[in-house]
Protein backbone atom coordinates (compact mmCIF):
# COMPACT_ATOMS: atom_id res chain seq x y z
CA UNK A 1 0.00 0.00 0.00
CA UNK A 2 1.33 3.45 -0.98
CA UNK A 3 2.52 5.63 1.87
CA UNK A 4 0.13 8.54 0.69
CA UNK A 5 -2.80 5.95 1.20
CA UNK A 6 -1.71 4.93 4.41
CA UNK A 7 -1.58 8.22 5.59
CA UNK A 8 -4.66 9.49 4.76
CA UNK A 9 -6.53 5.87 6.16
CA UNK A 10 -4.18 7.30 9.16
CA UNK A 11 -5.72 10.80 9.51
CA UNK A 12 -9.07 9.30 8.69
CA UNK A 13 -9.18 7.05 11.79
CA UNK A 14 -8.08 9.60 13.97
CA UNK A 15 -10.68 12.09 13.13
CA UNK A 16 -13.48 9.39 13.15
CA UNK A 17 -11.76 8.64 17.02
CA UNK A 18 -11.91 12.55 18.09
CA UNK A 19 -15.43 12.90 16.52
CA UNK A 20 -16.62 9.81 18.63
CA UNK A 21 -15.16 11.25 21.58
CA UNK A 22 -16.61 14.81 21.00
CA UNK A 23 -20.27 13.04 21.25
CA UNK A 24 -19.26 10.36 23.60
CA UNK A 25 -18.06 13.43 26.58
CA UNK A 26 -20.10 16.02 26.43
CA UNK A 27 -19.21 18.45 23.09
CA UNK A 28 -22.19 17.74 20.88
CA UNK A 29 -24.45 15.77 23.36
CA UNK A 30 -24.32 18.51 26.05
CA UNK A 31 -27.15 20.59 25.57
CA UNK A 32 -25.98 23.77 23.50
CA UNK A 33 -26.58 27.24 25.12
CA UNK A 34 -29.64 29.13 24.11
CA UNK A 35 -30.94 32.58 24.61
CA UNK A 36 -34.25 33.81 25.18
CA UNK A 37 -35.75 37.06 25.75
CA UNK A 38 -39.36 37.37 27.52
CA UNK A 39 -41.54 40.15 27.62
CA UNK A 40 -43.03 41.72 30.95
CA UNK A 41 -45.41 44.59 31.55
CA UNK A 42 -44.83 47.16 34.12
CA UNK A 43 -42.97 44.42 35.89
CA UNK A 44 -42.88 44.87 40.15
CA UNK A 45 -39.86 43.81 42.35
CA UNK A 46 -41.97 41.06 43.44
CA UNK A 47 -42.15 39.81 39.91
CA UNK A 48 -38.61 40.81 39.22
CA UNK A 49 -38.20 37.71 42.00
CA UNK A 50 -39.93 35.59 40.57
CA UNK A 51 -38.29 35.82 36.82
CA UNK A 52 -34.83 35.92 38.79
CA UNK A 53 -35.95 31.96 40.25
CA UNK A 54 -36.81 31.24 36.85
CA UNK A 55 -33.35 32.29 35.05
CA UNK A 56 -31.76 30.41 37.70
CA UNK A 57 -34.13 27.29 37.14
CA UNK A 58 -33.22 27.72 33.66
CA UNK A 59 -29.68 27.97 33.39
CA UNK A 60 -29.26 25.16 35.82
CA UNK A 61 -31.05 22.69 34.34
CA UNK A 62 -31.92 23.54 31.09
CA UNK A 63 -28.58 25.46 29.99
CA UNK A 64 -31.30 28.07 28.91
CA UNK A 65 -30.12 31.71 29.42
CA UNK A 66 -33.43 34.27 29.87
CA UNK A 67 -33.31 37.79 29.65
CA UNK A 68 -36.48 40.18 30.20
CA UNK A 69 -37.52 43.10 28.00
CA UNK A 70 -40.07 45.81 29.97
CA UNK A 71 -43.15 47.30 28.48
CA UNK A 72 -45.53 49.82 30.28
CA UNK A 73 -48.91 48.93 28.72
CA UNK A 74 -50.66 45.52 27.12
CA UNK A 75 -50.26 46.66 23.54
CA UNK A 76 -47.24 46.18 22.83
CA UNK A 77 -45.94 42.65 23.61
CA UNK A 78 -47.81 40.23 21.46
CA UNK A 79 -46.83 42.50 18.29
CA UNK A 80 -42.75 42.24 19.33
CA UNK A 81 -43.63 38.28 19.54
CA UNK A 82 -45.19 38.11 16.07
CA UNK A 83 -42.33 40.12 14.90
CA UNK A 84 -39.69 38.50 16.34
CA UNK A 85 -38.54 41.58 18.37
CA UNK A 86 -38.71 39.10 21.70
CA UNK A 87 -39.07 35.48 22.05
CA UNK A 88 -41.90 35.30 24.08
CA UNK A 89 -44.07 37.35 26.86
CA UNK A 90 -45.53 36.42 29.97
CA UNK A 91 -48.34 39.08 30.53
CA UNK A 92 -52.22 37.97 29.50
CA UNK A 93 -54.32 35.45 29.83
CA UNK A 94 -55.31 32.82 27.96
CA UNK A 95 -58.55 34.98 27.07
CA UNK A 96 -56.52 37.60 26.20
CA UNK A 97 -54.61 35.98 23.99
CA UNK A 98 -57.69 34.43 22.14
CA UNK A 99 -59.01 38.05 21.55
CA UNK A 100 -55.56 38.89 19.92
CA UNK A 101 -55.84 35.89 18.01
CA UNK A 102 -58.88 36.02 16.67
CA UNK A 103 -57.62 40.28 15.10
CA UNK A 104 -54.70 39.42 14.56
CA UNK A 105 -54.44 36.13 12.02
CA UNK A 106 -54.09 33.71 14.92
CA UNK A 107 -50.14 34.11 14.81
CA UNK A 108 -49.59 33.65 18.49
CA UNK A 109 -49.94 30.58 21.07
CA UNK A 110 -49.10 29.34 24.41
CA UNK A 111 -46.21 27.31 25.44
CA UNK A 112 -46.91 26.68 29.03
CA UNK A 113 -49.26 27.98 31.92
CA UNK A 114 -48.16 30.10 34.58
CA UNK A 115 -50.16 32.09 37.28
CA UNK A 116 -54.06 32.73 37.73
CA UNK A 117 -55.43 36.27 39.71
CA UNK A 118 -58.38 35.29 41.04
CA UNK A 119 -60.05 39.15 39.85
CA UNK A 120 -61.07 41.14 42.68
CA UNK A 121 -63.68 44.13 43.60
CA UNK A 122 -62.19 46.17 45.73
CA UNK A 123 -63.19 49.10 47.67
CA UNK A 124 -62.02 51.84 50.16
CA UNK A 125 -65.81 53.29 51.04
CA UNK A 126 -67.94 50.69 51.74
CA UNK A 127 -66.86 46.59 53.06
CA UNK A 128 -69.31 44.31 51.22
CA UNK A 129 -71.16 44.07 47.80
CA UNK A 130 -74.70 44.97 49.68
CA UNK A 131 -73.37 48.61 50.90
CA UNK A 132 -72.95 49.49 47.62
CA UNK A 133 -75.43 52.89 47.13
CA UNK A 134 -77.76 53.24 44.25
CA UNK A 135 -75.85 55.79 41.58
CA UNK A 136 -72.31 54.47 42.43
CA UNK A 137 -69.34 54.58 40.00
CA UNK A 138 -67.69 51.24 39.55
CA UNK A 139 -64.30 50.76 36.86
CA UNK A 140 -63.48 48.48 34.85
CA UNK A 141 -60.83 47.63 32.26
CA UNK A 142 -61.31 48.95 28.87
CA UNK A 143 -59.99 46.37 26.82
CA UNK A 144 -62.64 43.75 25.28
CA UNK A 145 -60.85 40.46 26.74
CA UNK A 146 -60.58 42.18 30.74
CA UNK A 147 -63.61 44.10 30.50
CA UNK A 148 -65.95 41.40 29.72
CA UNK A 149 -64.31 39.14 32.63
CA UNK A 150 -64.93 42.57 34.92
CA UNK A 151 -68.08 42.74 33.77
CA UNK A 152 -68.81 38.71 34.61
CA UNK A 153 -67.27 39.24 37.88
CA UNK A 154 -70.15 42.08 38.29
CA UNK A 155 -72.56 39.77 37.39
CA UNK A 156 -71.52 37.06 39.74
CA UNK A 157 -71.06 39.55 42.76
CA UNK A 158 -74.99 40.30 41.90
CA UNK A 159 -74.86 43.92 40.71
CA UNK A 160 -75.73 43.24 37.44
CA UNK A 161 -77.46 41.02 34.81
CA UNK A 162 -75.78 40.48 31.52
CA UNK A 163 -77.23 39.36 28.16
CA UNK A 164 -76.64 34.93 27.90
CA UNK A 165 -74.09 33.81 25.37
CA UNK A 166 -71.91 37.17 24.88
CA UNK A 167 -68.40 35.47 24.65
CA UNK A 168 -67.25 39.48 24.99
CA UNK A 169 -69.54 41.33 26.50
CA UNK A 170 -69.50 44.98 26.85
CA UNK A 171 -71.43 47.55 29.03
CA UNK A 172 -73.87 47.71 25.91
CA UNK A 173 -75.19 44.16 27.27
CA UNK A 174 -76.24 44.77 30.67
CA UNK A 175 -80.28 43.84 31.15
CA UNK A 176 -80.31 44.75 34.46
CA UNK A 177 -78.88 47.02 36.87
CA UNK A 178 -81.04 47.44 39.93
CA UNK A 179 -78.60 50.22 41.53
CA UNK A 180 -78.01 51.92 38.31
CA UNK A 181 -74.77 51.87 38.77
CA UNK A 182 -71.82 53.84 36.70
CA UNK A 183 -69.83 51.80 34.97
CA UNK A 184 -66.66 53.59 33.98
CA UNK A 185 -64.28 52.06 31.24
CA UNK A 186 -60.61 53.19 31.75
CA UNK A 187 -57.24 51.71 30.87
CA UNK A 188 -56.16 48.81 33.08
CA UNK A 189 -52.97 50.24 34.71
CA UNK A 190 -55.69 53.05 35.81
CA UNK A 191 -57.67 51.09 37.50
CA UNK A 192 -55.55 50.63 40.90
CA UNK A 193 -55.32 54.66 40.99
CA UNK A 194 -58.92 55.29 40.48
CA UNK A 195 -59.90 53.18 43.28
CA UNK A 196 -59.79 56.54 46.00
CA UNK A 197 -62.17 58.58 44.13
CA UNK A 198 -64.86 55.57 43.23
CA UNK A 199 -66.92 53.77 44.94
CA UNK A 200 -65.86 50.47 43.53
CA UNK A 201 -63.37 49.55 41.16
CA UNK A 202 -62.80 45.94 39.31
CA UNK A 203 -58.75 45.69 39.47
CA UNK A 204 -56.34 43.10 37.67
CA UNK A 205 -53.91 41.58 40.46
CA UNK A 206 -50.69 42.60 38.57
CA UNK A 207 -52.02 46.09 39.00
CA UNK A 208 -53.78 45.51 42.29
CA UNK A 209 -49.71 44.48 43.45
CA UNK A 210 -48.24 47.63 41.61
CA UNK A 211 -50.82 49.66 43.15
CA UNK A 212 -49.94 48.45 46.60
CA UNK A 213 -54.16 47.69 47.28
CA UNK A 214 -54.26 45.86 50.16
CA UNK A 215 -56.52 42.49 49.93
CA UNK A 216 -58.64 44.04 53.00
CA UNK A 217 -60.42 45.89 50.25
CA UNK A 218 -61.30 43.08 48.47
CA UNK A 219 -65.57 43.29 48.53
CA UNK A 220 -65.82 40.39 45.76
CA UNK A 221 -63.53 37.63 44.01
CA UNK A 222 -63.68 35.32 41.51
CA UNK A 223 -64.38 31.71 41.92
CA UNK A 224 -61.52 29.21 40.53
CA UNK A 225 -63.89 26.97 38.87
CA UNK A 226 -63.89 25.53 35.53
CA UNK A 227 -64.96 29.14 34.46
CA UNK A 228 -61.95 30.69 35.48
CA UNK A 229 -59.46 28.22 32.96
CA UNK A 230 -59.64 30.95 30.21
CA UNK A 231 -57.73 33.41 32.51
CA UNK A 232 -55.27 31.03 33.49
CA UNK A 233 -51.45 33.81 32.48
CA UNK A 234 -49.58 32.09 29.87
CA UNK A 235 -46.38 31.95 27.95
CA UNK A 236 -47.20 33.36 24.27
CA UNK A 237 -44.44 32.46 22.03
CA UNK A 238 -44.95 32.54 17.89
CA UNK A 239 -46.82 29.31 16.67
CA UNK A 240 -43.83 28.29 14.74
CA UNK A 241 -41.50 28.08 18.01
CA UNK A 242 -44.24 26.14 20.01
CA UNK A 243 -42.79 22.89 20.02
CA UNK A 244 -38.99 24.07 19.81
CA UNK A 245 -37.14 22.87 23.07
CA UNK A 246 -35.94 25.96 24.19
CA UNK A 247 -39.46 27.12 24.13
CA UNK A 248 -40.26 24.23 26.06
CA UNK A 249 -37.47 24.51 28.55
CA UNK A 250 -38.44 27.52 29.48
CA UNK A 251 -42.00 26.64 30.61
CA UNK A 252 -40.45 23.61 32.57
CA UNK A 253 -38.10 26.20 34.31
CA UNK A 254 -41.24 28.05 35.30
CA UNK A 255 -43.50 25.16 36.38
CA UNK A 256 -40.94 23.92 38.79
CA UNK A 257 -41.25 24.05 42.77
CA UNK A 258 -38.51 26.83 43.69
CA UNK A 259 -40.73 29.15 40.86
CA UNK A 260 -44.34 28.07 42.94
CA UNK A 261 -42.59 29.02 46.16
CA UNK A 262 -41.50 32.22 44.99
CA UNK A 263 -44.75 33.08 44.09
CA UNK A 264 -46.21 32.20 46.97
CA UNK A 265 -43.42 34.02 48.97
CA UNK A 266 -44.06 37.66 47.15
CA UNK A 267 -48.18 37.26 46.43
CA UNK A 268 -49.54 35.16 49.14
CA UNK A 269 -52.92 34.32 47.59
CA UNK A 270 -53.46 37.07 45.35
CA UNK A 271 -51.78 35.61 42.72
CA UNK A 272 -51.26 31.38 42.49
CA UNK A 273 -49.17 28.84 40.79
CA UNK A 274 -52.08 27.71 38.08
CA UNK A 275 -50.02 24.60 36.98
CA UNK A 276 -50.53 23.38 40.49
CA UNK A 277 -54.51 23.78 40.52
CA UNK A 278 -57.15 21.76 39.81
CA UNK A 279 -58.67 23.85 37.34
CA UNK A 280 -54.55 23.36 35.46
CA UNK A 281 -55.80 20.37 33.80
Amino acid sequence: MKKSVKYLIGTLVVIIIVVAGYFSFGGAGKKQSKTLTVGLVAPTNKDTQIWNTVKKQAKEKYNLTVKTKEFTDWNQPNKSVANGEIDVNSFQTQDFLNQYNKANSNKLTSVGQTVITPLRLYSKKVTKVSEIKNGATITISNDAANEARGLKLLQSAGLVKLAPGKSLATVKDITSNPKNLKIKEVDGSQTARSLPSVDAAVINGGFASSGKINLKYTLFKEKLDKNAKPYINVLAVAKNNKNKQAYRDLAKAYQTSAVKKQIQKEFGPLILPAWTLKIAD
